[in-house]
């Protein structure tokens, strides 16, 4: 009896290893596929959201831009064409919540330095402080790659309607006056058709760690 078992041996441990993998396999092929939603401005806080946009329900995407970045460069929405991205407002010159927004989005930066697929981008909400000299002095402050992050500065009211219109970020576009000022700490994830695919708190650890988790899904959602 024992030579019969003995002989056997390997066969059942061979045996219950591919019964095991072909459990594990179904058992994934019956989940159900992960998808991010594609925000809508009617699915938004109407706070964030300028008025005209309150009851779009479908077919909103991130408007054309034409902005310059740390390095002078002209960026536009061509610029990120193909790309998914995850977007911020900032300013150089802010004491309290950009800093830390900042250190996240180099975190980002570090985990998508070799994915030619996804890159970054931050806009100045002070851009007439926020020169391209300024820019660039705090991209290298900030350990800034050029060719996976851009910090733009421009047209305020181009700015301000992007934050608003576009990335439905904000609760205010603004009085227009020289010192008014919109602030956000939302980062924004944007897929390669320019549409909005989350939002995340860019001064907190786990929401910056669950963008992650998401980007990854989203890049999935690609190669399906």
């Amino acid at each position: 009896m024992r030579r019969f078992f003995a002989k056997y041996k390997f066969f059942g441990i061979v045996l219950s290893a591919v019964s095991l993998v072909i459990i594990y396999l179904f058992y994934n092929a019956l989940q159900p596929k992960k998808n991010l939603p594609i925000y809508q401005p009617s699915m938004v806080s109407q706070e964030l959201v300028d008025s005209t946009l309150h009851y779009k329900k479908k077919y909103h995407s991130v408007s054309d831009f034409k902005l310059v970045n740390q390095n002078g460069d002209t960026i536009t929405q061509n610029t990120y064409n193909g790309k998914i991205y995850v977007a911020d407002f900032f300013f150089t010159t802010c004491p309290t919540i950009c800093p830390i927004m900042t250190k996240n989005m180099a975190e980002i930066q570090t985990e998508i330095l070799e994915d030619s697929d996804v890159m970054l981008l931050s806009h100045s909400v002070t851009p007439v402080i926020d020169s391209v000299a300024q820019l660039k002095k705090y991209a290298l402050e900030k350990g800034v790659v050029d060719s996976k992050w851009n910090l733009v500065t421009g047209d305020k009211k181009q700015i301000y309607e992007l934050a608003r219109k576009s990335y439905l970020a904000v609760k205010t576009d603004g009085d227009g006056g020289p010192y008014d000022m919109i602030h956000t700490e939302n980062f924004i994830l944007v897929d390669k058709e320019r549409r909005i695919r989350g939002f995340y708190d860019g001064t907190n650890s786990e929401e910056i760690q669950k963008l992650l988790v998401d980007l990854e899904i989203l890049k999935a959602s690609y190669t399906e």
